[in-house]
């Protein structure tokens, strides 16, 4: 009976509350009544000290009067045998007192339901309020304490196989010979070899970690155990511990199963107070707790765990030894072919037009992990419902690309003249600069339109190809192209403004990478200055230099910048007449793709070229002229 705990609990509260029932009955009475002999209250009758009289079958309650000394507050009770009930009444006449009975209390199950049940049921529905919005604030049942709250899918409820992983071929070959495991364990238990006890899969936010996971449940149709690892850490000092070891229990009950922790980060931190950041003590005990069970349950009846991280080294090294989470598993940002395979699952659920090319949009989203490229299928769709089409052409796919990078178009926004004037300069300035130099991606959208994100413009660029390794020289020409904006302001207007702030942020972190962490400077030569953390995350560089060391490192960084920024102003000073076509072409347009932009460069090249023809011509005419001239002159002479 006690097997099932919420029962056993309900039990232990039941038992209180009868506890406490029989408490407050007790202090209430004692409290509110006073029991007296039945010759003290004839007494009080002769007295005349009684207000009004109760009466019952077996028993009377006396009201006093006030005025007679005696407490109002406290009522009398005094026991009477049935048979005294009508000369009673009789004195009460007598005595002009005023009473109120017989009332019979024959009827036990009304008494025990008044006095017990209904309390009772009071009380459950008061506790049931009251757990009920702790558990809220909590995030976990307070009567469950010991009990994971793992969501729990049975065989072919996760709804998830590989196919509907995208981008990830990687991972998924290496979680599937967990697959084949849990369905053919024969053969590897023949030859001897062991399941993997654990994959960690590690990576980005976004990646598809979570997605991985439930792909393997459904794969390998087993039952499949899904919580966050903040559900281990309570409050209370052990019950970290206690859920775990319910969680392991549960898992081995429903064998072969999968149990996934995501961001075990929560509990599985390295327990060195340098890292951690201090000790914690119900933090600790649930990851011994963890470590424990995995040591301690066999891997040959099938329980695999999967844990998800994006923040690898922070976790316990005791936690990633072999035999605990054997496998490490990458789950990185998918590459332009993965990109690609990614929009089309999610392409699948939405009406696509028959022109839509996936392969360029995928081009333009360099970087973009699957929850991003999800968001632009989505986001397309909704732009697609705004148009009244029905369906989802490319001109949504691209605007909705545009609104996850810069946000929607800002329509209340209206700039003065001379603003709209010095960003058109700005971004063509970007554009120019992108144009001119050799190791750059070519320039895909020039735009003066506001954005919510902030952005008064912006310039974009798309790669022909997809890059793993940057040059020196490609990093110089990035930082040159940053700087472009604020060259153009110098060149045409002679003053800057506050709108390259954040090229120059970009500019300087690109700079001070080169210097510090890839060793792109004969004075540092490959001295390591910074080391990355987190680079799954925000990927933060922290400094393992000195002091002097760190300033001569500000001192190469701003070196690096001086350079770019003076070769950004002498293309565009030597490119000023092209600087200034583009800008008012644009300050007219205010979109230029990146189509229209090549062609006027190429068209503002050839113009010169035919002026410069037409002047050749002209003084090829005149020298014909003067050949002429001479030529009458010469035979005017030869005549006379």
């Amino acid at each position: 009976m006690f097997q099932n705990k919420k029962f056993k609990y309900l039990v232990y509260y039941i038992t209180g509350v009868m506890i406490l029932l029989l408490i407050l009955n007790s202090v209430l009475r004692s409290a509110r009544t006073e029991h007296i002999k039945y010759s003290e209250f004839e007494k009080m009758v002769e007295q005349k000290a009684i207000e009004e009289v109760q009466i019952s079958d077996n028993q009377i309650i006396i009201v006093p009067k006030e005025k007679k000394g005696v407490n109002q507050k406290i009522k009398y009770t005094s026991n009477i045998e049935r048979n005294n009930i009508r000369p009673l009444i009789d004195k009460l006449k007598a005595a002009g007192i005023k009473y109120d009975g017989p009332v019979s209390n024959n009827d036990p199950l009304k008494n025990f339901f008044i006095n017990w049940i209904l309390p009772i049921f009071m009380f459950m529905l008061i506790g049931r309020i009251i757990f009920g919005s702790v558990e809220k604030r909590m995030g976990s049942g307070v009567m469950s304490f010991g009990k994971n709250n793992a969501k729990i899918y049975g065989e072919n409820e996760t709804g998830v196989t590989f196919d509907d992983v995208a981008g990830q071929d990687e991972a998924k070959e290496s979680l599937a010979e967990i697959v084949d495991f849990l369905h053919n364990p024969d053969k590897y238990v023949e030859i001897g070899a062991k399941l993997p006890k654990g994959a960690l899969l590690v990576g980005p936010p976004g990646t598809g970690k979570t997605l991985l996971a439930k792909a393997v449940a459904g794969e390998a149709k087993v039952a499949f155990f899904s919580l966050s690892g903040s559900s281990f850490v309570e409050m209370f000092v052990g019950m970290g511990a206690a859920r775990v070891r319910d969680l392991f229990k549960q898992a081995e009950e429903k064998a072969p199963c999968i149990v996934f922790i995501d961001e075990i980060d929560a509990i599985g931190k390295s327990r060195d107070g340098a890292i951690s950041g201090g000790g914690n003590d119900e933090r600790e005990q649930t990851l011994n707790q963890l470590l424990s069970e995995m040591d301690g349950f066999d891997s040959s009846k099938g329980v695999v765990i999967l844990a998800a991280t994006n923040r690898p080294e922070v976790l316990d090294k005791a936690l990633l030894r072999p035999g605990r989470f054997d496998r490490r598993v990458i789950v990185d940002t998918p590459d332009l072919k993965g990109r690609e395979a990614i929009l089309k699952v999610h392409a699948k659920e939405v009406k696509m037009s028959d022109d839509v090319n996936l392969h360029d949009i995928a081009k333009s989203t360099p970087g973009a992990v699957g929850a991003d490229l999800a968001n632009i299928v989505n986001e397309a769709a909704l732009i697609a419902v705004k148009n009244g089409r029905k369906a989802v052409i490319q001109q949504d796919l691209e605007e909705a690309v545009e609104v996850i990078i810069a946000g929607k178009e800002k329509k209340d926004r209206i700039m003065s003249d001379k603003e709209k004037r010095i960003v058109a300069f700005h971004e063509v300035g970007h554009a120019l600069v992108a144009a001119l130099l050799k190791h750059t991606d070519p320039v895909h959208k020039i735009t003066i339109i506001p954005r919510t994100m902030g952005a008064l413009g912006y310039t974009m660029q798309l790669p022909e190809e997809e890059k793993y390794l940057v040059s020196k020289e490609e990093m110089m020409d990035q930082i040159t192209v940053m700087l472009g904006g604020r060259a153009a302001e110098e060149v045409e207007f002679n003053s800057i403004s506050t709108g390259a702030s954040n090229d120059i942020e970009k500019a300087t972190q690109t700079a001070r990478n080169m210097v510090t962490i890839y060793g792109m400077t004969e004075r540092f030569d490959m001295m390591a200055l910074e080391s990355v953390s987190s680079r799954y995350l925000d990927g933060r560089p922290f400094r393992n230099c000195s002091d002097n060391t760190a300033a001569l490192a500000d001192e190469e960084t701003l070196k690096i910048i001086k350079q770019a920024h003076d070769k950004a102003i002498k293309i565009l000073e030597e490119n000023k007449e092209l600087l200034t076509a583009i800008s008012e072409r644009l300050i007219d347009k205010e979109t230029l793709t990146g189509e229209e932009f090549m062609d006027m460069i190429n068209n503002f090249g050839k113009e010169k070229t035919i002026e410069e023809q037409k002047e050749e011509n002209i003084k090829e005419e005149i020298n014909e002229e003067d050949k002429k001239i001479v030529a009458l002159d010469d035979a005017e002479d030869k005549i006379e």
